[in-house]
């Protein structure tokens, strides 16, 4: 029986119903008092610790990504490795999860759980390319600017309109990646979000 390090801590389950994802991604748990680039320095810190807390079984190397949403391209404020073992798709996972957050305004595991209720798992990401006329640059079925796995997660402040930045995870498996966010923001405002 394998015994688990007291130092491991496995997250927990990613919602997976769309209504209770959109209900907490605008609950005060998930929302930021305030975001400044001291913010996503300590917030992307936070969640590097966190992924290099989890079990073997969840554990994997990571690229950590938060941006800025500035109307033209994102700014990106931090962005760091968790460890040795990323790899170049995990930059054109974080770029696609973000630009899916910064297009429809919500998590890109709560546009993929509302795509699963619609169309189910079966090509999947094909319809969610047709459902949204989203272009594939090599004439694909893919729109390979955009993508619905888990990771990409709205910034929200209180007192201001819209989503103003990202946080992406991409390594885990999706619904880890997602989890690992819900999970560090949540302790993070709750002990002043700052």
């Amino acid at each position: 029986m394998a015994t688990v390090n007291e130092s491991e801590r496995p997250l927990g389950e990613a919602l997976t119903d769309p209504s209770l994802l959109a209900a907490h991604e605008s609950s005060p748990s998930a929302i930021f008092p305030s975001f400044t680039t001291t913010t996503a320095w300590s917030l992307g810190l936070a969640l590097r610790s966190r992924i290099l807390s989890l079990p073997a079984s969840q554990r994997k190397p990571a690229l950590i990504s938060i941006a800025l949403a500035t109307g033209g391209e994102p700014h990106v404020i931090f962005q760091c490795a968790t460890e040795s073992g990323t790899v170049p798709d995990n930059e054109v996972w974080v770029r696609r999860k973000r630009n899916t957050v910064l297009r429809f305004g919500m998590s890109s595991w709560l546009m993929r759980r509302k795509m699963i209720d619609a169309v189910g798992v079966g090509c999947l990401e094909e319809e969610f390319a047709k459902k949204y006329a989203l272009p594939s640059s090599n004439g694909g079925s893919v729109a390979d600017d955009y993508a619905i796995h888990g990771g990409g997660f709205p910034v929200r402040v209180k007192g201001v309109d819209g989503v103003v930045g990202v946080i992406v995870v991409s390594g885990l498996k999706q619904e880890h990646d997602h989890q690992a966010i819900v999970e560090v923001v949540k302790d993070f405002i709750e002990q002043g979000g700052k």
